[in-house]
């Protein structure tokens, strides 16, 4: 019922914040699958998911973040919250957005790095790392989207 009487100010940054994170989780799930897709076939053959999987971390899952973090600020501060106002579901999505800036910011270096390597022909050690990562984030982010959706108090 609280979706109803929503000002109207805070529809377009309440729509960029749910785009970024279906963004988000849908690139995080492509990461995960292309690098366990690496992880299935010969060395010789890993190479090209997880250099997919690497670089959709790079162009797609970094951008998606940034887009579902400035919604999220920008809906907060349109939707004009009173100070004592701290439900959980607000909680959890600030705890696993922070969270899981620092675990982007060390897949992307663990993918820029492994990308590198790549070339070379090694890499897939580290790959392998940023697909871990990816599938921490992507568990993380789907208690969020719980959490946004079912509004726990």
């Amino acid at each position: 019922m609280l979706a109803a009487i929503r000002p109207s100010d805070v529809e377009l940054p309440l729509f960029l914040h749910v785009l970024g994170a279906m963004l988000l989780v849908g690139a995080l799930l492509v990461v995960a699958l292309a690098i366990a897709r690496g992880w299935r076939t010969e060395p010789e053959a890993a190479a090209a998911p997880t250099r997919f999987g690497l670089l959709t971390i790079l162009v797609g899952v970094i951008p998606a973040y940034v887009l579902m973090r400035v919604g999220a600020q920008w809906t907060e501060a349109a939707s004009d919250y009173p100070e004592s106002f701290d439900p959980a579901w607000l909680g959890i999505g600030y705890i696993t957005a922070d969270a899981g800036a620092l675990l982007i910011l060390i897949s992307a270096i663990l993918a820029g790095i492994g990308l590198r390597r790549l070339r070379r022909g090694g890499g897939l050690g580290l790959g392998r790392a940023a697909g871990v990562i990816s599938v921490v984030l992507l568990v993380a982010y789907l208690v969020a989207v719980w959490a946004m959706t079912a509004k726990p108090t």
